[in-house]
């Protein structure tokens, strides 16, 4: 779709907005005039809430594009958790679903609509609902988030799904830019239900198992639900998949091993040792042969040879140990519904959640020295036990070498005597709500109301094992005498096997926490205010007060500099961030209208007008009004074009407010590699060494982040122009094409590490200033990445959804095609050295790390029934995309399609039912990407698990 159409569905809109709003007011003063008409009761049609609306109303189909999952529809999705299901969606961007070492999910869950979520698919750009009412922020490994984490919900608990593709931030305040995803928890019932799934991949690991007992008592005023769910997945090792299991970046020089890499001054050309020229310089670091025992005194050099490829290939695993990590949840879900009377009614509900999660990454890669290296300070004395060059190991004093704090002595080792460094997470979620709905007759008309009120909590408890103590290294490696003097002090072995007292000693285990909070008090009311002469003018109104809060609390010694190194240092490898704490509170008030503005008319079966306006006032960023027109327009029965505009706002969260400057690992591939000599035309790359080469495992880069409290709220404007087609000569089949683009101003946003590297790399300062490179190698020290207001984000693109539902002799068939389109999504950044903004357009491109925009995807699916039996068939299409120029594949990024298979049958007996099924029928495993690497593929888009079979019953009582 090219920009003048837009422009022109564009402007078509506002006119018939326009119009609509000049309409209605007519109908208004109209009706004030005429006596209140009462419905006719033997022909009413039960009225429903549906997502995108408070108002009670018969046809959901006016409300806007609004995608319904049934608790049957979840339970034959083959997905194991809530996110893994609303991933597949087209409209799905990258969301944190995979809990991979690689990614930054630590175990969470969230769904990025639109591709509009914050970094690497966060999700803070939707919201999240829980039966139409607000929950609790995540919390993560490094700090809490400020989207939803959907692995905070039980999955017993939840009986429906509806997700608005819409925004609607004047109907439910901010975050709805993208739209609006309303978890629907367990109605009432009576019995039992049990339900347990089993699953494995046809490589016989990544099981998944998991289950649900739900138990509901209808009594003569009320009615009491309870549900206990347990979820267990198991790991995917990277090394156990071909696509994983090495960096397609290649190694150009020796790596770091467990063996060493070592960089000693004065070895070369020593005359006692016998080694030759540039023996172990920083030109050709020296390597040990093996873990076995090192030759005494002159024969020391024996035990080390120059590293050289590929005889000293080493695989660093910076890919991580787990392309899907382990993960445990069990929750509790309980509500109580009681009648007081006929009109009013109480309900109250608790849950509790718990989540232990685990990603394992290679051990700690200890890069140290004098001058050299990255931790810097160190000394090994002539003495010291482990000198494989001194005096302890036979050199006479006069030829024994020592490596002083002032010396280019280098030591870069896989520390695999400490152990495979591995982050866990504990977190637990509370939440208990309650309210009143009732009815209430106003002015000769029934209204209803409710007013609730809740209270939430995720805490999290998480540790990051197997570090380094820098301080208790540095003992270890000092004088002697220093360390036989200090408790518990233990000499370090760096040129061979290390004792195991000695890895205790140093081994360093970071223990941290973080919180967030929310207190809801919400008051809403419906009802029909007067009769206009096509049906009755509908309204809803409410009030809502919020506070969040939230809490991060780093472990004390990462943060702490070093005792003995230079202050520029901290006391452990562990990252180092600033405490935080923050909290917000803000009042709302809404007010929503449906008009109905013609019925029964030529070319105007139906014609309704729908108007919301909100207004939020905040104690951090003040406060702002959006509105929100909505037409729908039945020209005839079988056909409804709708259209709306409205108006986003999204308060800047506690998290890019006050997050305190973190340190942060960043996956991009550098655009200078191999230096100024290698890159002329690139300005920013000048004064980087030729021998400057990206290995795999320095895909990973250091960074800092940091909040900034001079944020401004965001904007929004979305446009969404649609027909839904339902014609009554083919039962059963529904077509609906729906059109769409949003504009965010000011957007909240950090510009990503590979934007700020091309950006410095092709226009040289001020983004040249954001990084800190090491002068004699030229590798990144340090990205600096803040929270700002860009200019915009602009997307674009359009929706379609086929389905058909038809009977034969041999069953019923149910047959669905949804897909997407993206025509654009464009950021557009200010230029800081004054030049023209910076127009970044990523439909289409997948050239950077966990960040895949292609223009389609989709998924269908044929489903069969006849009596007790029932059959499936899905795919899921991603369409390609580009990858970044590289020397190794193409710059593309294929498309792939998924297939599953599901088959089941269903006994009398208990309402058993058994069902089998197979996940990635033909084993279709992601697209290689170099801009992945070192783990090679977009987890957030992809998945890795390959051919999967699975097993479920159910039962009911």
């Amino acid at each position: 779709m090219t920009v003048s159409v837009n422009g022109q569905a564009r402007r078509l809109l506002n006119g018939a907005a326009l119009a609509a709003l000049a309409w209605g007011a007519a109908g208004a003063a109209w009706a004030q005039e005429q006596a209140p008409q009462q419905p006719d009761d033997a022909t009413a049609v039960s009225e429903i809430v549906v997502t995108g609306s408070r108002i009670q109303r018969k046809d959901a189909d006016s409300v806007g594009p609004v995608l319904t999952l049934t608790a049957e529809d979840i339970k034959n999705s083959g997905a194991t958790s809530i996110g893994d299901l609303l991933q597949k969606l087209p409209s799905a961007g990258v969301s944190l679903n995979s809990n991979g070492t690689q990614g930054t999910s630590y175990g969470a869950s969230s769904i990025n609509l639109r591709y509009l979520g914050g970094a690497e698919g966060s999700g803070n750009r939707v919201l999240v609902l829980v039966d139409g009412h607000r929950w609790v922020d995540g919390v993560g490994q490094r700090g809490f988030r400020d989207f939803v984490d959907l692995n905070t919900m039980p999955l017993g608990m939840i009986e429906g799904i509806e997700v608005l593709k819409d925004g609607a931030s004047a109907i439910y305040g901010a975050d709805a830019i993208a739209g609006v995803v309303n978890i629907q928890t367990l109605r009432d019932f009576d019995g039992i239900r049990l339900s347990t799934r089993y699953g494995s991949t046809d490589r016989g690991d990544g099981e998944q198992f998991q289950t649900i007992a739900n138990f509901g008592k209808r009594f003569d005023n009320g009615a009491l639900v309870f549900s206990a769910s347990y979820v267990k997945d198991s790991p995917i090792l990277t090394t156990d998949r071909d696509l994983t299991r090495v960096s397609l970046v290649p190694l150009t020089a020796p790596g770091t091993s467990p063996y060493g890499l070592f960089t000693l001054p004065g070895l070369a050309n020593n005359a006692y040792f016998g080694t030759g020229a540039g023996f172990a310089s920083s030109a050709s670091p020296i390597t040990a042969n093996g873990f076995g025992s090192i030759g005494a005194g002159a024969l020391a050099d024996d035990s080390f040879h120059v590293a050289s490829l590929p005889g000293d290939y080493f695989n660093p695993l910076t890919q991580g140990v787990y392309t899907t990590g382990p993960s445990e949840r069990y929750g509790f879900y309980g509500r109580y519904r009681g009648d007081l009377s006929d009109t009013l009614s109480f309900h109250a509900e608790a849950l509790f959640n718990r989540r232990v999660s685990d990603q394992m990454f290679a051990p700690v890669p200890l890069d140290i020295g004098g001058t050299a290296g990255s931790v810097r300070g160190f000394s090994l004395p002539v003495n010291h036990a482990y000198n494989p060059f001194g005096t302890a190991n036979g050199a006479p004093v006069a030829n024994a070498l020592a490596f002083n704090a002032n010396q280019a002595w280098r030591v870069r080792k896989v520390m695999s005597d400490v152990g495979n460094r591995d982050n866990v997470q504990d977190v637990k979620t509370y939440r208990f709500g309650a309210g009143f709905d009732g009815q209430v007759r106003l002015f000769e008309r029934d209204w209803s109301w409710g007013a609730y009120g809740s209270y939430a909590r995720n805490e999290m408890k998480s540790s990051a094992l197997n570090g380094i103590n820098y301080d208790n290294l540095f003992l270890g490696l000092g004088n002697p005498a220093t360390c036989a003097a200090t408790a518990g002090c233990v000499p370090v072995n760096l040129f061979g096997p290390m004792s195991a007292e000695a890895a205790d000693y140093i081994r360093f285990t970071t223990r941290e926490s973080n919180s967030t909070e929310i207190y809801d008090l919400a008051f809403n009311v419906t009802g029909d205010l007067y009769e206009l002469p096509a049906g009755p003018l509908a309204v809803a109104a409410g009030y809502e007060y919020r506070q969040n809060k939230a809490t991060d609390t780093p472990d004390p010694l990462v943060n702490a500099p070093s005792k003995y190194l230079s202050s520029a240092y901290a006391a452990t490898s562990s990252q180092t961030r600033v405490p935080t704490t923050g909290q917000y509170s803000l009042h709302e008030a809404y007010v929503e209208l449906a008009a109905p503005l013609l019925r029964d008319m030529p070319m105007a079966q139906s014609l309704d007008l729908s108007l919301a306006a909100r207004y939020s006032n905040y104690d951090t960023v003040g406060d702002a009004t959006t509105m929100k027109v909505g037409l729908g327009w039945r020209p005839v029965e079988d056909v409804l074009v709708r259209g709306t505009w409205s108006q986003g706002f999204r308060a800047p969260s506690i998290l890019e407010l006050f997050q305190g400057g973190r340190e942060v690992l960043l996956q991009v591939i550098d655009p200078c590699n191999g230096g100024a000599a290698a890159n002329p035309s690139l300005p920013g790359c000048a004064g980087v060494p030729a021998t400057y080469h990206q290995q795999n495992h320095q895909t990973l880069i250091p960074g800092t982040t940091s909040g900034n409290l001079d944020l401004k709220p965001e904007t929004a404007d979305t446009y969404s122009l649609g027909v839904a087609i339902k014609p009554h000569w083919v039962p059963g089949l529904s077509l609906t094409v729906d059109w769409y683009e949003i504009t965010i101003q000011d957007a909240i946003a950090s510009q990503s590490a590979a934007q700020i590297m091309n950006l410095c790399a092709v226009r040289g300062d001020p983004y040249c200033s954001l990084i800190t490179r090491d002068a004699s190698t030229g590798a990144v020290l340090n990205l600096v990445q803040g929270a700002q207001n860009l200019n915009e984000i602009r997307t674009s693109g359009v929706d379609a959804t086929a389905r058909y539902e038809f009977s034969t002799s041999v069953g019923r068939f149910a047959a669905m095609v949804d897909v997407s389109y993206l025509s654009e999504f464009a950021t557009v950044s200010p230029d800081p050295a004054g030049g023209p903004a910076i127009v970044d357009d990523r439909a289409g491109k997948g050239d950077r790390s966990r960040s895949t925009y292609p223009h389609w995807k989709g998924q269908t699916s044929l489903r069969w029934s006849d009596g007790p039996w029932n059959a499936l068939w899905r795919g899921r299409y991603i369409g390609d995309s580009t990858d970044v120029v590289n020397p190794v594949k193409d710059a593309k990024t294929d498309a792939v399609f998924y297939q599953d298979l599901e088959a089941g049958y269903r006994f009398d007996r208990y309402d058993t039912t058994i069902t089998v099924g197979i996940n990635n029928l033909f084993d279709v495993m992601p697209p290689a990407s170099y801009a992945n690497a070192p783990i090679n593929f977009d987890m957030y888009t992809y998945d890795v698990r390959g051919r999967s079979a699975y097993v479920r019953l159910g039962f009911q009582f």
